[in-house]
């Protein structure tokens, strides 16, 4: 079974916008954006064995405010900058009740199945409670990138931390601290 670092999108690996004073999506490929030092912390998860995969929720193209093709050509260009291996997109909002719309796990588990994941070896890091939510109920180490948001759901991560570079440096440090100890990783 292989280990791999899922990653939000909006806010982990490209910037965040704001409408009415709260962080969304971006709705145009004008407006996409990756933040500074993702292309060299997704570069150094993917040399230490690493799969990387984007799990996204964008209900913008249920709500009409962005059109798939769009969200697709934003995907394109991720997958033209950085070693992602897949990208998993929920394209529902919350009156959809789907299963692969965060905090559920479907997106986690769907992507695990597909790939032959070892979810208890596994990371997710997001800027959301949903992210958090997921990755603990896949199993998985939930990593929180705190950017003081106001957040509409209950937050109980793993880890806090900054940035998506800081999230990667941890994960990499605890997997020596596995090497050398033998033990498993704890929470």
């Amino acid at each position: 079974m292989r280990r791999a670092v899922f990653l939000d999108r909006d806010g982990v690996i490209n910037a965040n916008l704001e409408r009415d004073g709260r962080p969304v999506a971006p709705t145009t490929l004008a407006q996409f954006r990756l933040l500074p030092g993702v292309d060299d912390a997704v570069r150094r998860l993917k040399e230490r064995g690493y799969l990387v995969i984007v799990i996204t929720n964008q209900p913008d193209v249920a709500n009409g405010l962005t059109e798939r093709a769009t969200v697709e050509a934003m995907h394109d260009m991720v997958r033209a900058r950085l070693l992602i291996d897949d990208i998993k997109t929920c394209f529902h909002n919350d009156a959809a009740r789907c299963d692969c719309r965060k905090p559920k796990p479907g997106l986690i588990l769907a992507a695990a199945a597909e790939h032959g994941i070892d979810l208890a070896r596994s990371y997710v890091v997001g800027d959301r409670w949903r992210d958090v939510a997921a990755g603990r109920a896949a199993g998985c180490f939930s990593i929180f990138i705190d950017y003081s948001y106001q957040q509409d759901g209950p937050n109980f991560p793993d880890m806090v931390v900054k940035s998506l570079p800081e999230a990667a440096a941890i994960i990499l440090s605890r997997e020596e601290d596995v090497a050398a100890s033998g033990h498993p990783a704890s929470r």
